[in-house]
């Protein structure tokens, strides 16, 4: 008999899944498992032997009798083996010898700032902390300074000051930590000839063989290098350091296509690139092929907030720069997008972007290609964190798709009053989605205050293509949560199932 909503619990939806396949026995036989693995989390290439692994890896009691156990089975329900995202992204696993313009890049804007743009202090660790996450495009916005020693701050503001050689010092230290490939140094250059000089000094003592300095043969047809190259880049300054991302200025796309050397790229402000998406989507697609185009906040952004970052990756934008030290929904997206392929900083851009034989239109989608059709059941959650006011949360899950304009959608689960602790919501999510290689999946719950007000609790982002199929976990910030993914792809009548429970211990 199933229990009651308020009964439910993520043990017992794994208990249920358990005994559908036990056939009334204590323990699941490796032929019961395999049928489990084939039926539910759809590893149509598992094999007995798999299964077998499974409980040699998991099973405590009957290891040795090839049969797994409830909390064998639990076990292997919490493990990373029943990760929602694709553990096989976790590491690269993407072609890393294609052009710099055929990558989705993790970049920042003003990567020194710690808080707003005005009087916010500039720090190292800014740089630090952007490295750790994967970043690859830096900002350094450089002034001359005392004694012949370039700056670093927002020009003009009341934003503190940092010595550029320790910014290029921090750098290097830091630069392949996380990531092997290539980092882009964008120079915002106002200083003088001399301290300029200065500065070539720096980068190329402080950062030794680790710069980049290998010119193109062909710069005005050859292709940009690979991030195989994995080494650091200067953008936007200093000429004779400068080698494969020259800034200049965009005129049209037209002319970019007639004139704009491989090597060089554009940076354009958020406004100027959001209405050239709108207006010329298609061009902008095509001139994202060959040229690369670094996107940055608005200066009325003073409080150093963020734009979404999606509609710019929608038309192939490679450089998209955003505040890393400002949370919320576009760091969320940012992250999200960035945890696959290792989280090395570079995710290659999806083929209907680097199609030259069919162009493509975001605002239009893709014509003639069968929707992608997912369904979400969200089942309950668990031990949920509690305000400081000590009163239980009233509890929502909201789901949404990040994507083209008509794939964006959110739907939500009904709310569970009063309930920290096992919220059940048991909601069925149907979602349309034309172009789910673009697309960002992105999980928050939320505590319903008011009528049409609510609080943030936890979310989790994650791309659409690392969705594993079957009973999978998730974790939401601290929360650990339990999904389930089947999914049949480019079909009209096609369904994507996913369940979802929270706080796998």
């Amino acid at each position: 008999m199933r229990k009651s909503k308020a009964q439910s619990t993520r043990r017992g939806e794994i208990q249920n899944l358990f005994n559908n396949y036990a056939s009334g026995q204590t323990t699941l036989p490796a032929c019961s498992l395999l049928s489990f693995l084939h039926k539910e989390q759809l590893e149509l290439a598992a094999d007995e032997g798999t299964a077998e692994s499974l409980i040699e890896r998991y099973e405590i009691e009957e290891a040795e009798s090839q049969c797994m156990t409830f909390e064998g089975f639990l076990r292997y329900m919490e493990s990373k083996d029943c990760c929602i995202f694709d553990q096989t992204h976790k590491s690269v696993y993407q072609d890393m010898d294609q052009p710099l313009s055929s990558y989705f890049i993790s970049s920042s804007h003003n990567t020194y700032l710690t808080g707003d743009q005005l009087i916010g202090e500039s720090h190292l660790d800014a740089y630090v902390c952007a490295l750790r996450k994967g970043c690859r495009c830096l900002e350094i916005d450089c002034w001359d300074g005392p004694g012949m020693e370039p700056i670093v701050y927002h020009g003009y503001t009341l934003t503190t000051k940092i010595l550029f050689k320790d910014v290029i010092s921090t750098v290097s230290q830091y630069a392949f930590e996380v990531s092997v490939y290539p980092v882009i140094l964008s120079l915002e250059n106002h200083c003088s000839k001399e301290q300029q000089e200065v500065m070539a000094l720096y980068l190329t003592s402080i950062l030794g063989d680790k710069l980049l300095d290998l010119r193109l043969d062909h710069p005005t047809t050859g292709d940009l290098p690979s991030p195989n190259k994995k080494r650091v880049v200067v953008a936007d300054a200093l000429s004779d350091l400068v080698v494969y991302t020259v800034s200049v200025k965009f005129i049209s796309f037209g002319h970019s296509q007639d004139s704009q050397n491989s090597c060089e790229n554009t940076s354009m402000a958020e406004k100027k690139a959001r209405k050239l998406a709108k207006v010329s989507g298609k061009d902008f697609v095509l001139h994202n092929q060959r040229f690369l185009s670094r996107i940055y906040p608005a200066g009325s952004r003073t409080s150093s907030s963020n734009y979404n970052p999606q509609e710019f990756w929608n038309v192939g934008s490679q450089l998209v720069a955003l505040n890393f030290q400002s949370p919320g929904l576009p760091m969320d997206l940012n992250d999200g997008r960035f945890q696959d392929n290792g989280g090395c900083g570079y995710v290659l851009k999806p083929a209907v972007l680097m199609s030259r034989e069919r162009s493509f239109d975001p605002s239009c989608g893709q014509r003639g290609v069968p929707p992608t059709h997912l369904l979400l059941k969200v089942i309950c959650g668990s031990n949920l964190p509690i305000p400081r006011s000590g009163k239980a949360l009233d509890p929502f899950v909201r789901v949404d798709i990040h994507g083209i304009g008509s794939d964006c959608n959110k739907k939500t689960t009904n709310t569970v009053k009063n309930n920290s602790l096992n919220p059940f919501w048991d909601t069925d999510m149907n979602f349309r989605i034309s172009i789910p290689d673009l697309c960002l999946i992105r999980f928050c719950v939320r505590d319903q205050t008011g009528f049409l007000s609510s609080d943030f609790v936890g979310q989790y982002t994650l791309p659409f293509s690392s969705l594993k199929k079957g009973w999978l976990m998730l974790s939401v910030n601290e929360q650990n949560w339990l999904v389930q993914r089947h999914s049949t792809q480019n079909c009209e009548d096609g369904s994507v199932h996913l369940f979802v429970v929270s706080n796998l211990f």
